[in-house]
């Protein structure tokens, strides 16, 4: 078989750099994506190259598809995990341009990446697309709503998209990630009645390390994964099978209206 070549956004920190870096370990080629420059410089290496751009374009959807051909040869694998949170009441000051950012960069981003992989992948006689949803697109969450309705939509997008293109044997799938242990994660973490109340919601009693996801995203392109797409598996610790006997924890600065 030859050396996979896969394409990763969000690729500088979290679960989009261990994803990056797992796949690197194990002799991929990759194509690194951010916003932040800065952390992809920290990963750029021989068989890293690295492309600072915003996903919600399609520019540079297009000139992660390029670089990849340009320094790879092919392209076998996209993950979509590029993603940005937001957090407030639908009534607050700014709430409707947080979930426009929000949508363009979880939603638009992850559709455009699709888009421009497609005839790469179908070159190399198919691939795999995985996307980064969340548990929050399985449910809800307190004042998280535009977040939420983001990563839902990205369920039954790999639903829809999955039915398209399966007979050209391109896989597209989904991970819903549940707290994992990132840059984005430390305020939860560190709080003190919120972080140990979460932790006490999942069976495992514990938060995740970004490679247990990465972990999860490798086994979808792989092989081993030829017969499953369409649907998003949770990685989770089985906070998702909690069936609410444990009352939610209250998010910080939650208020009535």
């Amino acid at each position: 078989m030859s050396v996979q070549v896969v394409a990763v956004t969000g690729a500088a920190a979290g679960i989009g750099r261990a994803t990056v870096e797992l796949f690197a370990e194990r002799g991929a080629r990759v194509v690194a994506v951010d916003v932040d420059k800065a952390g992809l410089d920290e990963l750029a290496g021989d068989g890293i190259a690295t492309l600072a751009g915003d996903v919600s374009t399609e520019e540079t959807n297009a000139a992660l598809v390029d670089l990849a051909l340009d320094r790879f040869g092919r392209l076998d694998a996209v993950v979509l995990n590029a993603g940005v949170s937001g957090a407030g009441p639908l009534e607050s000051p700014g709430a409707i341009e947080r979930f426009d950012r929000i949508l363009a960069v979880n939603v638009r981003g992850a559709v455009l990446g699709v888009r421009a992989a497609l005839p790469a992948l179908r070159a190399s006689g198919g691939g795999s697309v995985v996307v980064t949803s969340s548990i929050s697109g399985l449910g809800g969450d307190p004042v998280t709503w535009a977040y939420n309705a983001s990563k839902a939509a990205l369920v039954n997008l790999v639903r829809g998209l999955a039915i398209d293109y399966a007979v050209e044997n391109i896989r597209i799938n989904a991970i819903a990630p549940g707290g994992t242990v990132t840059a984005l994660t430390a305020g939860v973490l560190a709080h003190p009645t919120l972080g140990p109340a979460v932790t006490e919601r999942i069976p495992q009693r514990r938060w995740a390390q970004p490679r247990e996801q990465a972990e999860v995203v490798w086994f979808l392109t792989s092989p081993a994964a030829s017969y499953v797409t369409g649907v998003t598996i949770p990685v989770d610790g089985g906070l998702s099978a909690n069936n609410g006997i444990l009352l939610p924890p209250a998010y910080p600065g939650d208020s009535p209206r």
